[in-house]
């Protein structure tokens, strides 16, 4: 990562005239050039020297601005990528173009003297690899970094963090890295299941790893994200707004109602949804995760979608694919299909509820390893409570009184991510009566339940559903041995007992893998797991970043790319901000 320098200080501006300011003439004598007096030169010198001080103050012990050059925090920042639209459904998304540059910002070029350039990535939402080779690549986020948060208080779990590379022999230690903070001095972190699981116990802290204990270990639990820290920590799976576009290559729909029956969900204008509440019993609207892939797409013809002929499309498991991961400096150069095959189990829904009656009940599920993760409102009282299925689960019903009552127009988010269910209206986290938190269920496997994971109900209700989003959290690989990339032992498949294609049943990997943090060290993950050179790769005696050579906090995004033309008018303007996203880092 390298520093961006700030421009020198702008000249200061001149007080207008007696006649600028009046626009009459000036007073006898005023006009007449005069030697400036011994007091205001001495005030323009100290103004001058307290300009440069201030300056150098701030840039010293406050903030300093920064580059991403890499993707490894992507998607939260974004390192050089290529902005692109997905020619065939519309969506837009980015496409990691680091392969592009050296690590010392020159351009990587072929023994012929062409320079690198990526030429395909994948879309997110309908899989097709679209070829790029013409699109722009653009330099990744500026950002701000506080260089004195850390004097005067510790940092915290899950902040961005600017730090000095400890150093591996192959990297200079002077290099600058931004990465997720994970693991605090004096603990024990622990991946497994993609999740972060942390012991506190003072004798895990020593400087070498210690061999694995029991993975049932009572004092290792689950660390669970802040709801401001998850929601910008949430991936895209689909975006349903997308679907009519995908619909119109005879792809299968990927939400669909459980029945035919009167009552049931009908899909009404582009991609919503409506019951009119007179089933019998729950009215069902299931997800199935049906993802065309690279190898579907070959038998496809974009230009005569309705003369293709299109293959059956299971429902799949939702796994850790990264759509920044897909690019490709040679179109081809590697099979999609074999990208994202972590099986990721916490998901959360998003979508737009009109409600149009004054009672009933609506319900929306999420499915993880054969268990059924509910919220329910009861749209008479506006009550949302939640549920879990099985036996040890049934007295547990968190529940709290929220704006979902009656006819009306709500935005919903309800998630299940680290054994935790969590609940958003109209961009608000709701407070429940009781945690909402619940102990290791030992549901870490996949079965059939999982292809379809994500399902909303209504009962005596009339309600429309619109814009439905599924998310995923992040799911961080286990790396064993400080080297390579692994699929972790009980994620090769796409449902149980089937492998993926290309792959056996052979397991790889390894199920889980601690790191023992000593006093004043600390441990970082990137968002970007699959492609984030990380404290699970640095090697087994420095995986951990020292506190002196931590930099500072990462604030605020303030010059992302900038745009080539104005948006939603489409006039040229070179450097036109790109103001959505200049945002805090969360």
């Amino acid at each position: 990562m390298s520093k961006r320098k700030y421009p020198g200080e702008k000249p200061r501006s001149v007080p207008p005239t007696f006649a600028q300011k009046t626009g009459e003439a000036p007073p006898s004598g005023a006009g007449h050039s005069h030697l400036p007096s011994s007091a205001a030169v001495r005030e323009t010198i100290e103004s001058v020297v307290i300009a440069f001080v201030l300056a150098f103050l701030f840039r010293t012990f406050e903030a300093e601005a920064f580059v991403i050059p890499t993707g490894s925090m992507a998607p939260t920042l974004m390192g050089r990528h290529k902005d692109v639209v997905c020619p065939i459904c519309g969506s837009p998304y980015q496409a990691s173009a680091s392969e592009e540059l050296k690590p010392d910002g020159s351009p990587q070029r072929y023994p012929d003297g062409r320079e690198y350039r990526v030429e395909a990535a994948t879309c997110p939402m309908c899989r097709h690899t679209n070829p790029m080779e013409k699109d722009p690549s653009y330099n990744g986020d500026r950002i701000l970094v506080s260089k004195f948060a850390y004097e005067f208080s510790d940092p915290k779990r899950w902040d961005i963090i600017v730090f000095k590379f400890p150093g591996d022999g192959e990297t200079d230690s002077q290099t600058n890295f931004i990465k997720r903070l994970i693991g605090l001095p004096g603990e024990t972190v622990r991946i497994q299941h993609g999740d972060i699981w942390i012991c506190h116990d003072d004798k895990n802290n020593k400087d070498d790893k210690s061999s694995k204990d029991d993975k049932d270990k009572p004092d290792f639990q689950i660390e669970r994200k802040p709801p401001e820290k998850l929601l910008a920590m949430l991936q895209p799976v689909f975006d349903n707004d997308y679907m009519p576009k995908i619909a119109e290559f005879g792809w299968p729909q990927r939400w669909t109602p459980e029945s035919a029956t009167e009552g049931a969900w009908r899909a009404g204008d582009a991609a919503s949804f409506t019951t009119d509440g007179s089933a019998k019993g729950p009215a069902w609207l299931r997800y199935r995760h049906r993802v065309p892939s690279n190898r579907q797409w070959q038998d496809v013809d974009p230009a005569n979608p309705k003369e293709s002929r299109i293959p059956k499309v299971e429902p799949q498991l939702i796994t850790d694919f990264t759509a920044y991961d897909t690019s490709q400096l040679r179109a081809g150069a590697h099979d999609m299909d074999t990208m994202g095959v972590n099986w990721v189990g916490d998901l959360a829904v998003a979508c737009t509820v009109n409600v149009e009656s004054s009672s009933g009940e609506l319900a929306f599920e999420l499915r993880k390893g054969g268990r059924q993760f509910q919220c329910c409102f009861d749209l008479a009282t506006g009550r949302a409570t939640l549920s879990i299925s099985g036996s040890d689960k049934e007295k547990w019903r968190p529940s709290a009184v929220t704006s979902v009552r009656g006819p009306g127009r709500h935005e919903i988010l309800f998630s299940n991510c680290d054994d935790e269910l969590r609940l958003w209206v109209d961009g608000a986290v709701v407070a429940f009566d009781a945690p909402t938190a619940y102990d290791d269920l030992g549901n870490d496997k996949p079965n059939d339940s999982d292809l379809s994971p994500v399902g909303i109900a209504s009962t005596g209700a009339a309600v429309r559903i619109s814009h439905l989003k599924i998310l995923r959290d992040i799911y961080y690989g286990a790396m064993c041995g400080g080297s390579g990339t692994h699929t972790e032992i009980r994620d090769v498949r796409y449902m149980a007992g089937r492998a993926l294609p290309g792959e056996d049943q052979t397991p790889r990997g390894c199920e889980y893998v601690d790191f023992p943090l000593a006093p004043d060290r600390f441990f970082a993950l990137g968002d970007n797991s699959e492609k984030s050179k990380d404290g699970r790769l640095w090697g087994a005696n420095n995986y951990w970043v020292p506190r002196e050579l931590l930099i500072g906090k990462a604030l605020f995004i303030y010059w992302p790319h900038p745009w080539n033309r104005i948006p939603y008018i489409g006039v040229p303007c070179p450097y036109f901000p790109n103001f959505g996203r200049m945002e805090l880092v969360r």
